[in-house]
């Protein structure tokens, strides 16, 4: 099976770490399928690069391992083009895409990306199957409401990463007999219990702290101005207690202000985003894991996290409640600061088993490669059975 995959979820020379979950599946699916990923990015004329894009510049000759991926260019203007992105992301790439020859064309997140890569699949005439990641549904941008329903209704199947966003994604158009959930996995080779004495030792965390972890992106919808709150408002019941924030994003300068303005600065320290290993060795380290999130698809942090033996403090939203109850954590009302530190003090307060924890979470990247294949597979079979058929 020849699969292209069109798809900007996935790791850049600026960004190694994004599209985490896309990346992991296909390395495994890459080794069952030939398999290409053609990722459009946009670029803006001089002068007119939107500010969240400053300093943006990736190297187009970057590769990362295991997957084969070819980076490419397409024209766009800053809000003005944001409908026809997908039109034109589809003109840049078909001709690349085509030379290549697949036989089915997979993608991640629906719009933009869906669409250029729907224009692709109908221009070359092969199956078409979409992913949605959770924020491409959850915050559709303006005027892009239509299209990303036309992808969910044409696509010859909508994969989705949580069975909250497979109703989201129905809601908005995917046929129910043409779409199904497959939820993220993990290295479990990386992410499994570990002696949590040696990784406090590596980071230069004390023994005898009470620490809590959050990793991911700097960004308020993330829940972390809940979290400096929640943490500043337990300083008085639990001495030995520090939060770290691990990772980076727009909002670092706004929870610098907000640690300062909490008085919370020596309990709470930013730290620089790192690589898989060095995110499971923070797990080990830690009490605890806290993603208090406004909205999220199926979290990978999540998952790790469980797979590591650590204990979770989340919001219940999305597809977290999918993966985590009181046996393992606790789930909080999202925007909540109080409840968040509440159930930050009843996890530290509880004892856990690990490996009990990790027993019962534990879906590696090769489980959600064998789905999506299967899916894939399947998909491919039908679209031939129809060109067999007479007409």
């Amino acid at each position: 099976m020849r699969v292209a995959v069109i798809t900007r979820y996935f790791p850049t020379s600026y960004e190694p770490w994004a599209g985490h979950s896309a990346y992991q599946t296909l390395r495994f699916l890459a080794r069952r399928c030939e398999l290409q990923l053609f990722y459009p990015e946009s670029i803006y004329p001089p002068g007119l690069t939107p500010r969240n894009r400053a300093g943006r510049r990736i190297d187009f000759k970057y590769r990362p391992g295991d997957v084969d991926v070819e980076y490419i260019a397409y024209p766009a203007l800053p809000a003005i083009s944001r409908s026809l992105n997908g039109w034109s992301a589809a003109r840049s790439i078909l001709s690349r895409v085509r030379d290549w020859k697949p036989e089915i064309i997979l993608n991640y997140i629906v719009y933009p990306d869906g669409d250029a890569a729907l224009r692709v699949a109908r221009a070359l005439r092969i199956p078409f199957v979409v992913t949605a990641i959770g924020s491409d549904l959850n915050v559709i941008p303006p005027l892009c409401g239509g299209l990303t329903r036309r992808v969910l209704h044409d696509a010859d199947f909508t994969i989705t990463v949580s069975g909250d966003l497979l109703r989201t994604a129905r809601d908005l158009g995917a046929p129910a007999d043409r779409s199904r959930a497959v939820l993220n996995g993990c290295d479990t080779e990386i992410f499994c219990p570990k002696d949590r004495a040696q990784a406090r030792g590596s980071l230069g965390i004390p023994a005898d702290a009470e620490a809590i972890v959050y990793v991911g992106r700097l960004d308020l919808a993330k829940g972390l101005g809940e979290l400096v709150s929640a943490v500043a408002s337990l300083r008085a019941s639990r001495p030995r207690l520090h939060c770290y924030i691990v990772g980076n994003g727009p909002a670092r300068q706004q929870l610098l202000e907000a640690i300062a303005s909490n008085d919370a600065v020596g309990q709470i320290t930013l730290v620089p985003p790192c690589q898989t290993d060095g995110v499971a060795t923070w797990m080990a380290a830690s009490d605890l894991i806290t993603l208090p999130s406004y909205r999220e698809g199926c979290p990978n942090v999540v998952i790790e996290a469980l797979a590591s033996g650590r204990p979770v403090v989340a919001t219940d939203v999305g597809g977290i409640p999918e993966l985590m109850d009181d046996s393992c954590g606790r789930l909080v009302p999202a925007r909540d600061a109080e409840a968040l530190a509440s159930g930050l003090e009843q996890v530290l307060a509880q004892s856990w088993d690990h490996e009990v924890i990790a027993a019962h979470h534990s879906r590696s990247w090769s489980d959600v490669s064998d789905d999506v294949e299967a899916i894939l597979a399947t998909v491919l079979d039908r679209a031939r059975s129809r060109q067999r058929q007479p007409a």
